[in-house]
């Protein structure tokens, strides 16, 4: 299926007026995070420390203490700003599109917020491969974030299904992230490529989860209908 991607320009950051802001008017919690992804980029996450971080962003421990407790922290706090550009940049003219055009549209707005972050992406993904409890967190993250992108496309994910759909769409997206990193086309073909391969995998889950999910309504009514059926009969005998 052939698409045009739309290039956005990432939406600028607006901050509330309670984080610390430095003389050059840049908020410690920014400068930490900055810090971070550019350590990230060059090093492995597990080799991070907090005084590295603190060095990199010229803050003191204490000013960046107060900002976070642990480098995955800042990381969740970054995710959590990705997710935050790519809600802002949501297309009005999409609302009119199919279920899996809009969250195509959604992913490829946080695969093009996240360029500038490739390296570190790269890097990130190596450590977890590694370290199966850095890959278990990321998950709990990366979950939390797809059900944002799913609410996005206007897609349910609340619930027990909508914790399955965006479990699910943190896998296919990791994938699509394996493609991502190493794709230097600058229209990005082979990422588009996989992106749809993906969701189209995705759309035969949800079917399936669709089905699944009508199993319990099926067992109930069949439950109801029998347990009508007996009590009819026992009307009709005592008559």
């Amino acid at each position: 299926m052939a698409r045009k991607a739309k290039r956005r320009q990432a939406p600028r950051a607006v901050r509330s007026g309670t984080d610390a802001v430095t003389a050059s008017g840049t908020t410690n919690r920014d400068k930490a995070i900055a810090a971070f992804m550019t350590l990230l980029a060059e090093h492995p996450f597990e080799q991070i420390g907090m005084a590295q971080i603190a060095e990199e962003a010229d803050l003191s421990l204490a000013d960046l203490r107060a900002e976070f407790a642990s480098t995955l922290a800042i990381l969740a706090a970054h995710i959590k700003e990705i997710d935050r550009q790519v809600l802002a940049g949501q297309d009005a003219d999409m609302a009119e599109e199919s279920p899996r055009e809009r969250l195509f549209d959604v992913l490829m707005r946080r695969l093009e917020i996240l360029d500038p972050h490739k390296d570190a992406v790269r890097t990130l993904m190596r450590s977890a491969s590694r370290n199966p409890g850095l890959a278990l967190a990321l998950n709990g993250l990366a979950v939390r974030s797809q059900q944002w992108m799913l609410t996005a496309a206007g897609i349910g994910a609340a619930g027990p299904k909508g914790m399955l759909r965006a479990q699910g769409l943190a896998l296919m997206f990791a994938n699509v992230l394996r493609t991502w990193v190493d794709d230097d086309d600058e229209g990005h073909a082979r990422t588009l490529a996989a992106l749809d391969r993906e969701l189209a995998r995705g759309q035969r889950f949800a079917g399936l989860l669709d089905e699944l999910c009508r199993i319990p309504e099926r067992a109930c009514a069949l439950t109801r209908s029998r347990r009508s059926r007996r009590g009819g009969g026992r009307e009709r005998a005592a008559a």
